[in-house]
C-alpha cells in the first residue's frame, strides 16, 4: 500500500526532471550550435582591444605634379568602451575639446555595438594636446590616437576648388552621403575634397590587441595596415593661380584705397583651357583658410568668417550670379549675325539714343552717328546694340542664350552651382509677375535686366568661340593615381556641346573681340602683351551699391590656351577693374610659354 503511494510521487518526480534536462539540453543546443560564434565574440572581446588607424587621405597636386595639399601627423581623443565615464570626467573632456557636455554624453550612449574606441575629437590642436596631458591622470579610459592631419599648404589658395575636411556630421551619419560612418570621421566638406572623398579617403586600418580587466594591453595580436587614399591630379597651375590670386588681392586693396571702388571687396575670376575644360585657375575672394577647419574651429574664427557680408564661404565663381553687362553683347551680336538681321558692312544710325525710347542711349548721351558691327562691338556701344536687339526679338535673344549655356548647370563637379537667369518673356512672368516689353528687350540686348550669369558661365561662352562653337564641361580632376604612381582614373575626355553658330558668324565675333584690345578699342592696353588677344569689358548694374566690373577674354587668337572671366564687385567700370587683373594672367601664362619655348 505504501509502495504504490510512493509510486505516484516518484513517477511525478521522473516525469518532471525529465521535462526540466530536456528543456536544458535544448537550451544547450541552441547556445551551443546557434549562438556559439556570437558568445565567443563576446567572450573575446572582454579581452581584445580593437583600435583604428586612420588612413591618410591622397594628396593634390597640381596639373604639374606639385603639392596644394598633402597630410602631416595629428592626434585624436579617443574614449574606452565600456568604461563608466563620470560627469566630471565628461565636464573635463568638454573643457579640453570645447564640445559641449550633452554632445560628449550622446556620442557615446550612440557608439552602437563594437569594441572600437569612441572617437570624441579629431586633429587635437597644440593647446588641447597640452591640456590633456594635463589632466590625464583625471581622465582613466581616455587616450590618444595617431591619425593623419591634413594640411592645406597655401592656406587660402585656391580654397574654394581645393574645399575642406572636418569630421562627418551627425545628419550626414543619419541621412546623408555618410550614413553608418563612426562618428569623428574625417570627410570632405565641400570643393575637390567633398566631390571626390570616396577616392580621397583610403581604408582604415585596425590594431588588434590583448588587454586585461583595467584596458592594460597584455600582447599585441594583429595589425591590418591602412590604406592612404589616391592622389588627384588637379588641372590647376600653381603658377597661374598664384599669379591670378596676388592680382586680385592687390588690385581689390588699390581700388579701395585709390577711392575708385571703396566697397571693392569681393571678386570671382576664373580661367579655362577652352579646348578641354580644364580649369587653370579660380579665385573667389573674400576667401577664407581651411586649415581653420582641420582641427576644429574654433568659435572666434568662425564668428569672423560668419559675420563678414561679403560671405568668404560663397564660391563666386559658380555660385555668384551678376547682370552680365556689355560682354553679353557677345551673345546678342551672335543672334543677329546668325539669324541674318545685319550685316556686318551694314550701317546704323547711332545719334545718341534709341528712336523707340529715346530715355535709352549710350552714357552721357554721346552719339557715334553711322558705324557697322565692328565698329559698333569694339566702342560697345549701347543704341546699335538696343537696335540689335528689336530685330532680335526676346525669344531669340533667349535661344542664344542658351547656345551658350546660360541658365544651365556649367557640368563641374563641385556643388554649389547656380544657374543664372536667361532673358525671356516667360522668366519676366515667372520671377517678377510682369509682362515683357520692348524696354525688356532693350535691357537684355546689353545684358542688363533680369539676364543673370555666374563667372563660370561666362568664361564657357568665351570658350565656345574660341573653340569655334564647341562647348566644353569645366573640370577640376585630370587623373587619380593608384599608390605606385599608375594611373586609377583619367578624366574623360569631353566631346563638347555643339553650339550649332555658323563659322562665319563666329569669325566676325573672333575679329570684334580682337578689335576690343586693339587701340581705341575699350581694352587697348591688352596691345601691350606679346600676344594678341580677344576680350570685351562690361559694366553691371548694382542697385545695391556701385556697379560690378565684368571682364571676358581669351588669347592668345592664333591658339586659345586661356579663356577668362573676371567680376568685380561694385568695382566700377569693367576695363578699369577686372581687366587688369585678366591681364597680369594672360601675361603670366605668355611668360610661361616662352619660358617653354626657350626650354625645348
Amino acid at each position: 500500500m505504501l509502495n504504490k503511494k510512493y509510486e505516484g510521487r516518484l513517477k511525478s518526480i521522473l516525469i518532471l526532471a525529465t521535462v526540466v534536462f530536456l528543456i536544458l539540453f535544448v537550451r544547450m543546443a541552441y547556445l551551443q550550435l546557434f549562438r556559439g560564434d556570437y558568445y565567443n565574440k563576446q567572450a573575446e572581446g572582454n579581452r581584445t582591444r580593437e583600435t583604428k588607424i586612420v588612413a591618410p587621405r591622397g594628396l593634390l597636386l597640381d596639373r604639374k605634379g606639385r603639392r596644394i595639399v598633402d597630410s602631416a601627423p595629428g592626434f585624436a581623443l579617443s574614449l574606452k568602451r565600456g568604461f563608466k565615464y563620470n560627469e566630471d570626467m565628461v565636464a573635463i573632456l568638454s573643457g579640453i575639446t570645447h564640445i559641449p557636455e550633452e554632445q560628449i554624453r550622446n556620442r557615446i550612449k550612440n557608439a552602437g555595438a563594437g569594441y572600437e574606441a569612441i572617437r570624441i575629437k579629431s586633429n587635437l590642436s597644440q593647446e588641447e594636446l597640452v591640456q590633456f596631458e594635463e589632466r590625464r591622470k583625471d581622465l582613466p579610459g581616455v587616450s590618444l590616437e595617431m591619425q593623419p592631419l591634413r594640411r592645406y599648404i597655401n592656406n587660402e589658395l585656391a580654397v574654394h576648388a581645393l574645399g575642406y575636411v572636418g569630421e562627418v556630421s551627425e545628419y550626414d551619419i543619419e541621412n546623408g552621403r555618410f550614413k553608418g560612418m563612426a562618428p569623428g570621421s574625417i570627410v570632405g566638406k565641400t570643393g575637390v575634397e567633398k566631390a571626390y572623398d570616396d577616392i580621397l579617403r583610403g581604408e582604415d586600418g585596425k590594431i588588434f590587441e590583448e588587454v586585461d580587466a583595467s584596458g592594460k594591453v597584455i600582447q599585441a595580436l594583429n595589425t591590418v595596415y591602412p590604406i592612404a587614399g589616391k592622389d588627384l591630379v588637379l588641372t590647376i597651375d600653381l603658377d597661374l593661380q598664384e599669379t591670378l590670386e596676388k592680382a586680385v588681392d592687390e588690385g581689390l586693396k588699390s581700388y579701395r584705397d585709390s577711392g575708385w571702388a571703396p566697397n571693392a571687396y569681393a571678386a570671382a575670376i576664373v580661367a579655362i583651357d577652352p579646348k578641354t575644360g580644364a580649369i587653370r585657375a579660380m579665385v573667389s575672394r573674400p576667401a577664407f583658410n581651411p586649415n581653420l577647419f582641420v582641427k576644429g574651429i574654433s568659435e572666434k574664427d568662425w564668428a569672423e568668417i560668419n559675420n563678414n557680408p561679403f560671405n568668404p564661404m560663397a564660391d563666386r565663381v559658380i555660385s555668384g550670379e551678376y547682370p552680365p553687362g556689355s560682354t553679353f553683347k557677345v551673345v546678342t551680336g551672335t543672334a543677329a549675325l546668325d539669324m541674318k538681321k545685319v550685316l556686318p558692312t551694314e550701317l546704323v544710325n547711332d545719334p545718341g539714343y534709341h528712336w523707340m525710347i529715346p530715355s535709352m542711349g549710350n552714357a552721357g548721351g554721346k552719339a557715334l552717328g553711322l558705324i557697322n558691327f565692328q565698329q559698333a562691338f569694339t566702342a560697345s556701344d549701347n543704341v546699335y546694340f538696343y537696335e540689335m536687339g528689336r530685330r532680335i526679338g526676346g525669344k531669340g535673344l533667349e535661344d542664344y542664350s542658351t547656345k551658350y549655356g546660360f541658365g544651365a548647370p556649367s557640368g563641374i563637379e563641385i556643388d554649389g552651382e547656380n544657374l543664372g537667369m536667361v532673358p525671356s518673356p516667360k522668366n519676366k512672368e515667372k520671377y517678377y509677375d510682369s509682362e515683357w516689353t520692348v524696354g525688356d528687350t532693350f535691357n537684355a540686348a546689353i545684358g542688363q535686366g533680369i539676364t543673370l550669369a555666374t563667372p563660370i558661365q561666362l568664361a564657357q561662352m568665351l570658350s565656345t568661340i574660341a573653340n569655334n562653337g564647341v562647348r566644353h564641361k569645366p573640370y577640376l580632376v585630370e587623373q587619380a593615381l593608384n599608390l605606385d604612381g599608375t594611373v586609377f582614373k583619367k578624366h574623360e575626355e569631353d566631346k563638347g556641346t555643339v553650339s550649332g553658330i555658323s563659322q562665319e558668324t563666329l569669325n566676325i565675333l573672333k575679329e570684334g573681340l580682337r578689335g576690343v584690345t586693339k587701340p581705341g578699342g575699350t581694352a587697348s592696353y591688352f596691345a601691350a602683351l606679346p600676344k594678341a588677344v580677344g576680350a570685351k569689358t562690361g559694366t553691371a548694374e548694382n542697385p545695391h551699391g556701385q556697379d560690378h566690373g565684368v571682364f571676358v577674354a581669351y588669347g592668345p587668337i592664333d591658339n586659345p590656351e586661356l579663356a577668362i572671366a573676371a567680376v568685380v564687385e561694385q568695382g566700377g567700370y569693367g576695363s578699369v577693374s577686372a581687366g587688369p587683373i585678366a591681364y597680369k594672367v594672360f601675361e603670366k601664362l605668355f611668360e610661361q610659354d616662352k619660358v617653354a619655348k626657350e626650354g625645348k
